[in-house]
């Protein structure tokens, strides 16, 4: 069974924005380095600023794709942050290729 992650915000948890953009990185370089990644990171909401131009996260995410994890950003999402041309590394979705992904796969949302 395929394994995703879903992520629907550019920080890890909440309280303080500025931790969570350090613990969004830390995770993303911890999935990196793991031996058993995912097929496939979702990308929802703020979570696509983190495939786009400027992201501090960006090596993690080329080191993710490079090694084979399918980076999905949300299309819709995409649109509504004005990024149509902004998406540094992944690629864009739609909501009927991600609800299908999900039906098939052990999602773990983050």
């Amino acid at each position: 069974m395929k394994k995703i992650i879903i992520l629907n915000s550019n920080t890890l948890g909440s309280g303080s924005d500025e931790l969570g953009e350090v613990l969004i990185g830390s995770f993303l370089r911890k999935i990196w380095a793991a031996e058993n990644k995912p097929n496939a990171i979702i990308f929802y909401n703020s979570a696509v600023k983190l495939l786009s131009e400027g992201s501090k996260v960006l090596d993690a995410a080329h080191g993710l794709n490079d090694a084979g994890v399918d980076l999905l950003a949300c299309g819709t999402c995409i649109g509504y942050f004005k990024m149509q041309d902004k998406l540094a590394v992944g690629r864009e979705s739609n909501m009927e290729e991600i609800v299908n992904l999900m039906l098939d796969a052990h999602v773990v949302t983050v």
